[in-house]
């Protein structure tokens, strides 16, 4: 009911003349809007998990409105530095991906680069030199291709005799259970990767065929360095995708994810992307040690120059957010009548 009633009011809205006034407008061209993108589907991840794939169709939607409106779409770091320069010109976007997943290699990239818009990804770099799927996420997205049903062999996986795959809830315990699993025997990427085909054929589903479509992999080394050459700029966003609140710990994910980037993009990485959107203050001294010059959050709303360059929001655009929702954050009327700024974090995106 919500929804509706904001989509009523922004109809209004936009029909009164008030998005394009504000689009055009000095309050707007003080902020930049930073986008965030997670996956592109492949397949169908899409309606495994609308809140971090979309459809290409709707990303092809989303250039298109960008093109139509004539949004400045910068660079990170130019749009960054203009903004804290109090230069950003009118209607200025930039547009980040995080994870780097392979979907980004296949799908988004060629469509981004047809209109012609750069683009930054915070690459994760554990997965890329391991061409394997990430662990959680494909067991959830197996368990998922099979929701609605309870099977009575849980046992062969060393888990409870009866799965019940009908709720998200349910199988998200599941995952959890073979994580737990997973840590306490120390198991390798390798070693995992197996437990997941001993998944995937309990459950009746190809996991050679699943493989083969590299569906939740990273891109790889080469195809890193392929876009690098080609324009997109990587950035940090650890090595491991965790965060630690141990300090060396921390100083470690981001030395080893900055050398994995530099070794392919011949690059140094100075921007950073927290990890599922978890940050806390004490993890600000250690990224100025780390020679780190901003920082995205999953928080929402449109950057300003007062805000911390270190705790940037941005606008998480999903498969729930229709057209309108996408041109009210453009124009900046979006931020105007956002409510919740602090973002959930429901899901957990790849790891080691």
């Amino acid at each position: 009911m919500r929804k509706q009633i904001r989509r009523a009011i922004l109809h209004v809205l936009r029909n009164a003349g008030v998005f394009r006034l504000l689009r055009d407008s000095e309050w707007r061209r003080q902020r930049l809007l930073i986008l965030c993108y997670h996956g592109i589907s492949l397949e169908d991840e899409h309606q495994w998990r609308p809140g971090l794939y979309m459809a290409p169709s709707i990303l092809e939607q989303r250039l298109e409105l960008l093109r139509e409106g004539d949004y400045n779409v910068l660079p990170l770091s130019e749009g960054l530095k203009s903004l804290y320069a109090g230069e950003l010109p009118p209607r200025s976007v930039s547009i980040t991906f995080d994870d780097g997943p392979y979907d980004f290699y296949k799908q988004a990239y060629p469509r981004l680069k047809q209109y012609g818009f750069p683009v930054t990804v915070y690459q994760t770099t554990y997965y890329s030199y391991r061409q394997l799927p990430v662990f959680n996420l494909i067991c959830s997205y197996l368990l998922w291709k099979r929701k609605g049903t309870v099977l009575d062999n849980g046992a062969e996986l060393g888990l409870k005799h009866q799965l019940d795959l009908r709720t998200e809830a349910s199988r998200q315990a599941i995952v959890t259970a073979l994580m737990d699993m997973s840590e306490k025997h120390n198991l390798s990427g390798e070693q995992k990767n197996q437990l997941a085909c001993r998944l995937a054929k309990m459950l009746g589903i190809d996991y050679a065929a699943l493989m083969r479509t590299r569906i939740l992999h990273l891109m790889n080394a080469c195809e890193i360095a392929e876009l690098s050459r080609d324009g997109v700029d990587f950035q940090l966003h650890t090595h491991r995708h965790t965060m630690p609140t141990d300090q060396s710990l921390f100083q470690r994910e981001i030395k080893d994810n900055r050398a994995c980037l530099q070794r392919v993009s011949q690059h140094e990485a100075v921007h950073f992307c927290y990890p599922s959107g978890v940050y806390d203050q004490q993890f600000l001294p250690w990224l100025k040690a780390a020679g780190v010059i901003s920082a995205t959050t999953c928080d929402v709303g449109l950057a300003t120059s007062r805000k911390d360059s270190l705790l940037l929001p941005r606008f998480i655009d999903t498969s729930g957010c229709n057209g309108l929702d996408f041109e009210s954050w453009l124009t900046g009327v979006g931020d105007l009548l956002a409510i919740r700024r602090a973002a959930p974090h429901k899901y957990a995106s790849p790891g080691d």
